[in-house]
């Protein structure tokens, strides 16, 4: 049987904020096609990690791949040379990004949002666009607020165009930086819905999350990290529900 191949491949992973070292050597594999959660305490490198797997921070040291290409670098005689914006642009349009806060723009409507980058970036005509746009929102259950602008929708809405919208570029891969924290509970369950469908859709996701319903229901592999380094990864099963590392058994308890 052959192995599915490797979506991320983090390798000794370390970034620094001058003296402040927050990723402390992380590793970490995620096959295509699977549902990656990280959990962990406030302050313990999930999100940094998150923003290097796309470049948005830079890594200070370790070897970052993502779909087998090494993310942010080139390596030349052993030493890596940083890419430039043109190119770490590229790379990031195959990786979408989800926020905590939804960064849509204020002044266009939400199909607008969602056809923005397919056309600029991508170059699809309008039409094409625009039709895209339309059954990606008809996806999100939000078809019918097509011409609304953000300011007319609840968190909840705007968080699930920010989805579609970040869907709209035919990512390989999607990333998720705790995309229910800012919203009202009552609106949490329709966002974690769509990333539900997406999961069963095949989509390779890495989620940062405090949602641990929906990290023992969606993921493939649950990684806890603490002080910046993997304290433990394995199943749902394994790490939520019989850790065996003490700061796990602390974290989840303080859940309850």
């Amino acid at each position: 049987m052959t192995e599915t191949p490797l979506m991320i491949d983090a390798q000794q992973v370390c970034k620094s904020f001058g003296q402040l070292e927050v990723l402390k050597g992380i590793d970490l594999k995620a096959p295509q096609g699977t549902v990656t959660c990280l959990i962990g305490p406030s302050g313990s490198g999930k999100s940094t990690f998150l923003r290097c797997v796309n470049h948005l921070e830079k890594v200070t040291a370790g070897r970052l791949y993502v779909d087998g290409e090494l993310i942010g670098y080139r390596e030349g005689g052993g030493i890596l040379h940083e890419i430039s914006e043109k190119d770490a642009s590229r790379q990031r349009a195959g990786i979408g990004m989800v926020f905590q806060q939804f960064n849509l723009f204020p002044h266009r409507t939400a199909l607008d949002n969602v056809i923005e980058a397919p056309i600029h970036v991508k170059g699809l005509s309008p039409a094409k666009a625009k039709k895209r746009g339309l059954e990606l929102l008809e996806q999100v259950g939000l078809a019918h607020k097509a011409h609304a602008y953000p300011v007319q929708l609840s968190g909840g809405q705007q968080q699930r165009v920010a989805i579609a919208r970040a869907v709209a570029m035919d990512p390989k891969l999607m990333l998720f930086d705790e995309p229910t924290s800012a919203l009202d509970p009552e609106l949490v369950g329709d966002v974690l819905r769509v990333m539900r469908e997406l999961a069963d859709a095949g989509m390779t996701m890495l989620v940062v999350t405090h949602e641990m319903g929906f990290a023992r229901e969606v993921a493939d592999k649950v990684v806890f990290m603490d002080g910046g380094i993997v304290v433990e990864s394995g199943t749902p099963s394994e790490v939520l529900d019989h850790p065996k590392e003490r700061r796990t058994q602390a974290f989840l308890s303080s859940l309850l």
